[in-house]
């Protein structure tokens, strides 16, 4: 039994980790050097972006037993890609369900376009947590001023920051997970009056978030998630791969 399994994703390295510790080979694709650095030792990384042509060529290089999607849930494309390309090469598909954790009392919008016109309504600081590749949305004059990106420490996510316009003041570059006391500390140094962010679940600091904000009187506006995804969750996923692994697949 080998498993090909995609994403730097806080559950996806505990899945890789738990796939080590289990004997069964793993490889992980992450994008990014940064991610593989995140990876527990002892893992076997394949490190770079794949379109569906490259996802097809990693698929057949080992005689993989299936492929485990453990991608962002809001990287959509990518999971239709892996989909399209498991199919193509023949292997069992298995999605990792990240937990949705929603909140109510809170504003909300469906895409990062809508988060940018809602902004332009709302008063004060704001701090965006939604990652760096689709900030151009609040990289608008009269928006973009008070703007406070928190973005990985990466040099093309600071380079992209920059490139946009964003104040160097105003660029955060912290690895999480972050605790709600540091959330908090933020809000209350750079006088934040909204904080945005995905519905990125307990394993991107979703909790954390919104009991800052609450404990700071400062409002939050949530990117819902683009689709509702079907899959599995960590524990349904960990009962399939053992029990395919006493099967002998």
């Amino acid at each position: 039994m080998e498993v090909l399994l995609f994403g730097g994703t806080g559950e996806g390295r505990e899945l890789a980790e738990w796939l080590r510790d289990r004997g069964i080979p793993v490889t992980v694709c992450v994008a990014t050097e940064y991610g593989s650095v995140l990876l527990p030792r002892g893992l076997e990384a394949r490190t770079g972006r794949l379109d569906q042509a490259g996802m097809e060529e990693q698929m057949g290089r080992r005689p993989y037993t299936c492929v485990v999607d453990a991608t962002h849930p809001y990287a959509v494309e990518v999971t239709k890609q892996l989909r399209t390309a498991a199919k193509t090469r023949g292997l069992p598909y298995l999605r990792l369900l990240r937990a949705s954790d929603g909140e109510d009392g809170c504003h909300k919008a469906a895409d990062m376009a809508g988060a940018a016109r809602m902004l332009r309504q709302m008063p004060g600081n704001i701090l965006l947590t939604t990652g760096s590749k689709e900030l151009s949305h609040f990289a608008v004059p009269g928006l973009a001023e008070r703007c406070y990106p928190r973005v990985l420490p990466m040099v093309d996510s600071l380079e992209r920051c920059l490139r946009l316009g964003f104040a160097p003041a105003h660029i955060i570059c912290m690895q999480g997970p972050f605790s709600q006391e540091l959330n908090e500390a933020l809000l209350r140094q750079y006088d934040i009056r909204t904080l945005v962010t995905k519905d990125t679940g307990s394993y991107g600091g979703f909790r954390e978030k919104v009991e800052a904000a609450r404990n700071t009187g400062c409002a939050l506006l949530v990117v819902e998630r683009p689709v509702q995804e079907t899959g599995l969750t960590p524990e349904e996923l960990r009962s399939r791969l053992d029990r395919w692994k006493e099967e002998g697949l």
